[in-house]
């Protein structure tokens, strides 16, 4: 196999940057790189890098990890020189001349893979963790890092492989019907696995706002103080305020932290009945970005009595409120109250003034996700996890019919789906075009 090189560091100017090598020929070139005949595994040795006129490069550290104790399983060298992009360079040149090649995004988590040192679950955890923004993705993340993913799927994976041995044992007396007790009891075990997958996919589906940022959008007809609020939570102006009607045409996105979590904010046109073909297109992407929001914040004008534009809100509201958090505060409550609170006594709105202060919208929200991210239960960090415990889930029902009906044939099949999906989450995937496909997000050097 190829001996790989990239720098391992972020480009532009900092105090230290990593130029790694993995693969066969990785300690050769460490050792001509620095003139030394002996580079012991492990330890730190300060040297000065050469190139082949013999000119120095620079002085840095170098670290070698013997094979299989390395990130790859391979032998791995790392300079660890000054910072700064013109002497990485500089060093990753000299290493390819020397019969290295420039690694592909991605491949040394690939080679971890490939040579048993990760599995797919772990693949994915160091991918998210470099790119995460959010403390509680990173809680999350480390977690499969420990390896909790992993001793997740082999305890089902364990399960289905005992139920499957019991199956094709009876298959081999294929005159005989399943003992009653044993159909009862893979029954019971086939439920069991059932309503765990089922849980972990619903938390995962509920909570998958922790890895990648909940989106909260700010819906309400115009002139409620959408705009203002979103300037409030932004500490800047970051939206056109005006006494205009439908001056916000399209949603405005901007990420924010609240507290340990981050949040991606989408202020909306005002949803009413659109008088121009404009504003019918910035009212229609307003009911997008709500139907996509994890968490909803209307907003109303008390000072103005419930209009049909109101009502129509409310009745959205009342559509969603099952698949979302949805959160309504009646704005400019410093002004006469005219509008029929009653009529959202079922999403208990909370008075707010957004000339003032709107410490109670930012403590209300912060509280929620704090609720949120307080999870003790395993949850699935990619659409790729989540689907793959679906088709095992869906693999599972089916297998109570030739079940019941005594087919032992096909409910060995459906069994086979189960484990085959479930596995699949931490185990190496038969095609390369997959795994390139994957390990291809990655970035360079990692």
């Amino acid at each position: 196999m190829d001996t790989i090189a990239a720098i391992a560091t972020a480009h532009g100017i900092g105090s230290i940057s990593i130029v790694r090598v993995s693969g066969d020929r990785a300690l050769k070139i460490a050792q001509k790189l620095s003139k030394k005949h002996t580079i012991t595994p492990r330890y730190a040795t300060l040297s000065y890098l050469y190139k082949e006129d013999k000119t120095i490069i620079d002085e840095a550290i170098v670290i070698y990890f013997k094979a299989p104790h390395s990130f790859t399983g391979e032998d791995i060298v790392e300079f660890q020189c000054h910072g700064g992009i013109v002497v990485a360079n500089a060093i990753l040149k000299e290493v390819i001349s020397l019969g290295a090649r420039l690694a592909n995004p991605g491949e040394f988590s690939k080679r971890a893979f490939l040579n048993g040192k990760i599995d797919l679950s772990k693949a994915e955890a160091i991918a998210k963790i470099i790119e995460t923004k959010s403390e509680d993705a990173l809680t999350l993340l480390s977690k499969q890092l420990r390896g909790d993913l992993k001793d997740f799927v082999n305890d089902l994976r364990d399960k289905l492989v005992e139920i499957l041995a019991f199956i094709e044992v009876n298959i081999d007396y294929a005159e005989e019907d399943l003992p009653k007790e044993l159909e009862n009891d893979i029954h019971l075990k086939l439920e069991e696995i059932e309503k765990t997958l089922e849980k972990t996919v619903q938390i995962s589906l509920q909570k998958e706002g922790l890895i990648n940022g909940f989106d909260i959008a700010i819906v309400g007809k115009p002139n409620v103080g959408k705009s203002s609020l979103l300037n409030k939570l932004l500490n800047y102006q970051r939206a056109i305020i005006s006494d205009i009607a439908g001056t916000t045409r399209d949603t405005i996105e901007e990420e924010i932290k609240l507290g340990t979590h981050l949040v991606k904010i989408v202020d909306t046109a005002g949803i009413r009945e659109a008088k121009d073909a404009i504003e019918k297109i910035g009212v229609q992407r307003s009911i997008e970005s709500m139907k996509k929001a994890k968490i909803v914040i209307a907003l109303f004008d008390i000072s103005k009595e419930c209009d049909e534009d109101d009502e129509s809100i409310i009745k959205m509201l009342k559509k969603y409120k099952n698949d979302k958090e949805i959160f309504v505060f009646l704005n400019k409550s410093d002004l006469p109250h005219l509008f029929d609170i009653s009529k959202l006594k079922e999403f208990s709105p909370i008075k707010i003034s957004t000339k003032d202060d709107i410490a109670i919208v930012i403590d209300t929200l912060k509280n929620y996700l704090d609720n949120t991210s307080q999870n003790d239960e395993l949850l699935l960090t990619s659409t790729r996890q989540i689907q793959s415990c679906q088709m095992a889930l869906e693999a599972i029902k089916r297998a109570k019919e030739p079940l019941k009906d005594g087919e032992l044939e096909l409910l060995a099949y459906e069994i086979n789906e189960a484990i085959s999906h479930i596995s699949s989450i931490t185990t190496r995937f038969e095609r390369d075009e997959i795994l390139d496909k994957m390990f291809g997000s990655f970035c360079l050097g990692k």
